[in-house]
């Protein structure tokens, strides 16, 4: 909206933009944008272009006009470990049926260390920060302990030296767990199953279907035997850990360096109304189908960001502050001024 209203803006004004524009509003994209990447292959001289600005995600934390060059990519799986046929009751069954959230508790516990790095062997392989990587991190303006006091956490992970070196690396995380009953429907039953949600947000140089078929090899080399769907009769007379493990492969990672004339020529746009104040960050955490446009039509990419940080993004409440919207309208007006060096 930020973005159209600009547009009304000067076009209320007579004013026309300094280069051609060609809108897409991928309304698929919470869904891995399934259909992108082949349309934009059988469409390319539709979608050609010289650069790519990607209005998704939220600012930097300190809230300062912010531009990302690249974004993480994404791959989900579901996990279901299983246990008797059906629920059973815990004072007739506790002590001889076994409890699969046992099982899947110390499954799932072990995937991660002490101190937050993946244990799975071959997880983080191919990644490497440059010196002169490092010192474009540094230069994101945060302060460890106020990034911990906001989140109300004592310690942070220790995959990276700090929050933006932590982004330049694959997750791995638990987004969901279901099993038995809680609160008011709460009772006292041994679960039959249960479902582990898992989603690993990936990097331009960790190929997901890689990580997640060592995932599955943790799991089978953790003593599961892995079924397609519901485990039979005889299955179950033969394996004491049963499971189902199915993965999905959404959309791609990017990067577009940070010295690249796309990045200068924004820098050069957002200086004329914020001045300094402006915070250019590697990558974002998110993810954003922006891979099939570098990959298929080669154009860089930048994502120009306008929501607040605390806008409780894909939570109850989510939100945008006022001033982030005007500022967005101001960005992008900034932008669309701004002409193309030759």
């Amino acid at each position: 909206m930020a973005f159209i209203t600009a547009l009304e803006i000067l076009d209320a004004a007579n004013t026309k933009p300094l280069y051609n524009i060609k809108v897409i509003m991928d309304f698929q994209e919470e869904m891995g944008s399934p259909h992108l990447p082949a349309t934009v292959a059988s469409q390319s001289d539709l979608f050609a272009a010289d650069m790519l600005f990607v209005m998704d995600g939220t600012r930097h934390l300190s809230n300062l006009p912010t531009l990302t060059y690249g974004a993480r990519g994404i791959a989900t799986a579901k996990l279901k470990v299983f246990g008797a046929h059906y629920p059973l009751h815990s004072g007739q069954y506790g002590n001889f049926a076994p409890n699969p959230v046992f099982q899947a508790a110390k499954l799932i516990s072990g995937l991660k260390d002490d101190t937050g790095r993946v244990t799975i062997p071959g997880f983080y392989d191919g990644i490497t920060i440059t010196k002169k990587e490092k010192a474009l991190l540094q230069k994101v303006p945060e302060n460890l302990d106020s990034i911990r006091k906001r989140l109300g956490i004592a310690v942070q992970d220790q995959v990276g030296v700090n929050y933006q070196e932590s982004l330049q690396y694959p997750s791995l995380n638990i987004r969901g767990l279901r099993s038995g009953w809680v609160g008011d429907k709460v009772r006292t039953i041994i679960p039959s199953e249960v479902l582990t949600e898992i989603d690993m947000r990936l990097v331009p140089e960790s190929d997901g279907r890689r990580l997640m078929e060592l995932l599955k090899t943790y799991i089978k080399e953790n003593g599961y035997h892995l079924v397609d769907s519901i485990p039979s009769d005889k299955e179950r007379a033969i394996y004491p850990k049963l499971a189902s493990f199915t993965y999905k492969i959404g959309s791609k990672p990017f990067r577009t360096p940070m010295d690249s004339p796309i990045g200068n020529f924004l820098n050069k746009a957002l200086h004329k109304v914020f001045g300094n104040n402006i915070v250019n960050m590697r990558t974002t955490g998110g993810s954003q189908p922006m891979a099939p446009f570098i990959n298929t039509l080669n154009v860089p990419a930048v994502s120009i960001r306008i929501p607040n940080p605390d806008n409780n993004i894909h939570s109850p409440n989510e939100n945008i502050r006022l001033g982030n919207f005007l500022e967005g309208i101001i960005t992008c007006l900034a932008i669309l001024d701004e002409p193309i060096p030759k």
